[in-house]
């Protein structure tokens, strides 16, 4: 009998009758012999409308009260799902992150986890139980609840996976699993029987939704299998691990985020030390940037532009006025009608002409790239947002991901 994580997402627990829906699958999986830990998202929408509701209040809310605020949700969906097991006849408990002994990070909003203590949890599975645990939550060391952002509660999944050396960690979704682009952008999109951790990584970092990076990140650390499969029928998924049978695809996937957005910092004086200064007070900051790219100097100045998250956008502007200020920049400027789209697979490093053929798909299209990033395993481009349903199309045409 071995121990298998489960991670339910919040459209997996959308209404009651969902709700009972994972019950069943919880049970049957306990009754094929297995002890079952079950991480669990908010209900729905839920985070969205309790953050639309802290700012009908305050324009800018405390980062720990919103954390004491938005862990609500998933201790009431952690209550009801045990309810409906309970009301099934068999034995569970709900135990909230800090219940668990789930130790972040001091930071508020998007914590990281330290530690998973598996006692509580390893108690309650020898005494027979299912045991249900909040997602996208913790504790810190001053004692006050942190959460994980956004996608929290798949690394809550995978930390628990870890401490308990569970057999599997089953992300359910309301996708069948990881497809070479999102099938609700590309018809033709195929689902992967097996993704590499790596793959994988860049996939979830540059907008794939079906997986949280950090959780993957955790899962590659800690060598935890995952198995992303769908909540709404019995499906083999796609198993994500350290080596992969990629069915000798040099490009595995189309990716593409929407979430992001580009901030310039012009006139600056160009000489050397002026780009740690910048990216220095924006990591103080804890602003999180992807790509950079600076132009080259003349006449004494350049420019520098990068992307962030869109999470991330109000502070790193408010950081940017700062610094721009700090080091007599002539401006700044912003676009939040961006979007990335990339191309990620392990087969990009040896063949050589994979990065020209994304831009001929681009240029054929008429789509014009604002900045380019590339890595051994993927290329991404920055294009106007209402560019980036077309352009995932036609580079997944391009690359034939769909036979």
């Amino acid at each position: 009998m071995g121990i298998i994580v489960q991670k339910y997402g919040g459209s997996s627990v959308a209404n009651s009758e969902r709700i009972k829906n994972v019950a069943r699958r919880v049970v049957e999986t306990m009754n094929e012999g297995h002890q079952v830990v079950t991480v669990v998202s908010a209900l729905g929408d839920t985070t969205d409308e309790l953050i639309e509701l802290a700012s009908q209040v305050t324009d800018c809310p405390p980062e720990r009260e919103m954390d004491m605020l938005l862990s609500t949700g998933e201790q009431v969906s952690i209550a009801l799902l045990a309810m409906a097991i309970d009301q099934m006849g068999y034995p569970v408990i709900s135990l909230t992150g800090p219940q668990v002994g789930i130790i972040t990070t001091e930071t508020h909003n998007k914590a990281k986890i330290l530690n998973v203590n598996n006692k509580r949890i390893k108690e309650a599975l020898d005494k027979g139980k299912i045991v249900i645990v909040a997602g996208f939550q913790g504790v810190n060391e001053n004692n006050d609840i942190t959460t994980l952002g956004r996608g929290g509660s798949d690394t809550t999944a995978v930390a628990v996976a870890a401490a308990l050396k569970a057999d599997v960690c089953e992300i359910y979704t309301d996708v069948d699993g990881v497809y070479t682009a999102d099938p609700r952008m590309v018809v033709d999109a195929r689902k992967l029987a097996e993704v590499s951790y790596d793959e994988m990584l860049e996939m979830a970092s540059l907008g794939a939704k079906v997986l949280h990076s950090r959780s993957v990140e955790y899962a590659k650390k800690h060598d935890v299998v995952m198995h992303v499969r769908s909540s709404f029928n019995h499906h083999e998924g796609t198993i994500v691990k350290g080596e992969a049978k990629m069915e000798k695809m040099i490009v595995s996937g189309v990716t593409c985020d929407t979430h992001t957005a580009k901030i310039t910092i012009k006139g600056l004086p160009d000489e050397p030390g002026i780009a740690y200064h910048v990216f220095n007070d924006l990591a103080k900051a804890e602003v999180n940037v992807d790509m950079i790219v600076q132009s080259a100097g003349r006449n004494g100045i350049n420019d520098i532009s990068f992307t962030v998250e869109e999470d991330d956008f109000r502070k790193g502007l408010e950081m940017v006025r700062e610094i721009a200020e700090k080091l007599k920049a002539e401006d700044i400027g912003y676009n939040k009608g961006v979007a990335k789209v990339s191309i990620v697979g392990a087969g990009m490093a040896s063949n050589a002409g994979v990065a020209a053929k994304m831009f001929e798909a681009l240029m054929e299209a008429g789509i014009n790239i604002d900045m380019i990033s590339t890595s051994e395993i993927k290329v991404s481009c920055i294009v106007e947002e209402v560019d980036v349903q077309r352009a995932v199309e036609v580079i997944h045409k391009k690359f034939n991901l769909g036979e």
